[in-house]
């Protein structure tokens, strides 16, 4: 190599080197004063999403019949047009306006559709960005007003406890099934938490296995769920859970209905719930009998064992209709986390209620005649005064009661189903 060819490659790498320089110490400045990177737009053509949206599904002659409107969105378009309509009239994020230059933004089916989308297949953001036009971050804050909107206007009504009315309907299948004064089957879900942050991991986490998230939950025929309690630690077994739960609040400060049934020429005067093994013998528990001796206590086994599968079935329903309970927890943050869980609650007690009616199982119309082993209808309990919610804390725990109330049953069961 010559000396001038040298000298050539020589201040190529200066100029490179300054170049490189110059980089960093623009990077170094930007740092300083926080000066924000710009972004790069992406034209979406929003505009052309909500009318494709519009044609498949909403139009007079839409392109996919109503089977698979159902199918994809988990509920009957005239449901989901219910909740899009008390979005848009309640909460600001959902009210489309124009931007700066007179353009439309995203619409209020296209918000809700992301947001229905990612609840139902459990997919990230950016899955729907082909279809419906908008970007991950976009369709994540679709979803977080989606879940704040649902809970806030629909909570009230679709995560209350029994009213009057809904014990008495409780109570007859509870009756027709062969257990009088049944409300309903008590269990817990465990949801795994995929981004746990570290430090709760071993708080979240059993044994070798992954972080959960436990779901206690009571549910009924119709798989309904009257009572829903998440947050807990996945360390925390049944019994754990029970003793932080608020499951039974109402009875201890006198807010529940006052119930009152008979079991084999029987008076009790407060409801149960079904049971596995691991709860304890309360007065409002009733479980199987895990060696049953004799044809009346394997009837009875086999009869409390199937009633009991209400709330297996509501979480198998409740994963299979929202995939992103079935699904690891992607988020960071729990509180995130338990309003998407309650929403996806409410949004399966929403379409209990529309299609209720298409596959109840239990014929009541017996007792709207009177027919009842009640002597009166569920009447409002009297508020209690301090000193008696102990006295009705060791009611609800009296192992007696318990042990009389499963005997009586065992006895009713056999009258009812014996000869079958």
């Amino acid at each position: 190599m010559t000396s001038s060819e040298s000298d050539g490659v020589d201040e190529a790498f200066e100029d490179m080197f300054d170049e490189e320089f110059d980089n960093i110490i623009d990077s170094l400045l930007d740092v300083q004063t926080n000066k924000p990177k710009k972004r790069a737009y992406i034209e979406r053509d929003r505009e052309q999403g909500h009318i494709q949206l519009w044609n498949d599904y909403f139009h007079e002659n839409p392109t996919y019949p109503p089977v698979m409107f159902r199918r994809r969105f988990r509920m009957n378009k005239p449901l989901f047009l219910r909740i899009v309509d008390r979005l848009t009239t309640e909460v600001p994020y959902f009210q489309q306006r124009r931007n700066a230059h007179g353009r439309y933004g995203l619409s209020p089916l296209q918000k809700c559709t992301a947001a229905i989308r990612m609840l139902a297949y459990g997919q990230s953001g950016d899955t729907y960005d082909e279809y419906l036009r908008l970007g991950e971050s976009t369709a994540l804050l679709c979803l977080e007003h989606f879940t704040n909107g649902i809970v806030q206007l629909f909570g009230v009504e679709y995560l209350r406890t029994p009213t009057p009315e809904d014990l008495q309907r409780l109570l007859d299948i509870g009756e027709k099934r062969g257990f009088p004064g049944m409300i309903g089957s008590i269990d817990c879900m465990h949801w795994q938490w995929k981004n746990c942050p570290t430090a709760w991991r071993g708080q979240y986490t059993r044994g070798s296995g992954k972080p959960t998230i436990v779901l206690e939950a009571v549910a009924s025929e119709d798989l309904w769920i009257w009572h829903a309690f998440f947050g807990l630690p996945g360390t925390l077994n049944d019994i754990n859970v029970l003793d932080r739960s608020p499951v039974f609040d109402d009875i201890l400060q006198g807010r529940a209905p006052k119930v009152k049934f008979k079991v084999n020429n029987h008076t009790y005067r407060m409801a149960y719930y079904l049971t596995d093994g691991i709860y304890p013998n309360w007065s409002t528990f009733i479980q199987s009998i895990p060696l049953p001796q004799g044809p009346k206590a394997e009837l009875f086994a086999q009869r409390q064992e199937s009633t009991r599968k209400d709330v297996e079935r509501a979480f198998g329903v409740l994963q299979s209709r929202f995939a992103i309970v079935k699904n690891p927890a992607l988020l960071w943050d729990k509180e995130k986390i338990g309003k998407i869980m309650r929403t996806c609650v409410i949004l399966h007690n929403m379409i209990v209620e529309d299609e209720r009616d298409g596959y109840s199982l239990t014929d009541t119309s017996e007792f709207e005649s009177g027919e009842s082993s009640r002597g009166s209808k569920v009447k409002t309990r009297e508020s209690l005064h301090a000193h008696n919610m102990l006295g009705m804390r060791n009611e609800l725990r009296d192992s007696g009661k318990h042990d009389r109330l499963k005997a009586d049953l065992v006895e009713n069961v056999w009258q009812k189903f014996g000869n079958e």
